[in-house]
């Protein structure tokens, strides 16, 4: 059994949620509700919920506010948040899990699963990387949070030089040599850090072109990396490919 706690300024949001919670998810034991993030304060050190399903927005303290005044957190976090898809890359770059208003019961489900699995909290450094993304004012971002088997590792963006499909993960090559394998697949990858200066080159293959070395002509044609690798370019993305270059 997962309890949880439910942080919303709406009475009505709380109340969908708890029927959802209790229709679709019956493994998740809803043991308090707050309207405010002043109110969650005392009642979440009280309770000490296995799992938190917060609202971003909110008058006084809002959302952020309250995970950095409880910092270091005990429990996981969910975001229920009313942003639209533009937003949806932040949450991916910082591997928060959130749900859209209104919330579909399948998304629930699926996001309760993911943190069964992880029963992992938000960190410093999550929260960090979020609000610098959901920033009016943000630039091209410099750090993503890539999931691992054994938690969370924080990278510079410029170190990726490429990304290599291996089955259900992806295999994350860096400029200093490592290889982090990653529990995502190389399609979310490539929605994640679309627009950071990646292009997908291959159905296996992810790179940042900024690493790209040579191209070599013939067989189709292949780019040459930093660490030696070569990597081919399928026939349906080399005049995507191309194009990157064009402005040059």
């Amino acid at each position: 059994m997962i309890t949880a706690v439910i942080i919303d300024d709406e009475s009505a949001a709380i109340e969908m949620m708890e029927w959802l919670l209790k229709t679709y998810v019956p493994e998740v034991q809803t043991i308090g509700a707050f309207a405010s993030g002043a109110e969650a304060m005392k009642g979440l050190k009280e309770l000490k919920p296995d799992l938190v399903f917060l609202d971003i927005e909110m008058p006084g303290m809002n959302g952020f506010d309250l995970l950095e005044a409880l910092a270091p957190l005990q429990f996981g976090v969910i975001f229920t948040t009313a942003y639209d898809q533009f937003a949806a890359k932040a949450f991916r770059f910082s591997a928060i899990d959130y749900l859209l208003k209104p919330v579909d019961p399948d998304e629930l489900k699926q996001a309760v699963s993911r943190f069964q699995q992880t029963r992992r909290s938000i960190n410093a450094d999550q929260l960090e990387i979020l609000l610098e993304n959901l920033s009016p004012k943000r630039r091209e971002v410099s750090r993503i949070a890539l999931s691992t088997g054994e938690g969370l590792v924080f990278v510079k963006t410029e170190d990726i030089l490429y990304c290599a499909a291996d089955s259900n993960y992806t295999k994350v090559h860096m400029a200093d040599g490592r290889k982090i394998t990653v529990a995502k697949t190389l399609k979310e990858l490539d929605e994640t850090l679309a627009g950071q200066e990646f292009a997908r080159v291959h159905a296996s293959f992810l790179v940042n072109i900024n690493h790209i070395q040579k191209y070599v002509k013939g067989d189709g044609g292949y780019i040459v990396m930093p660490d030696g690798a070569e990597i081919g370019i399928s026939r349906s993305k080399r005049e995507e490919f191309f194009q990157l270059f064009s402005r040059f």
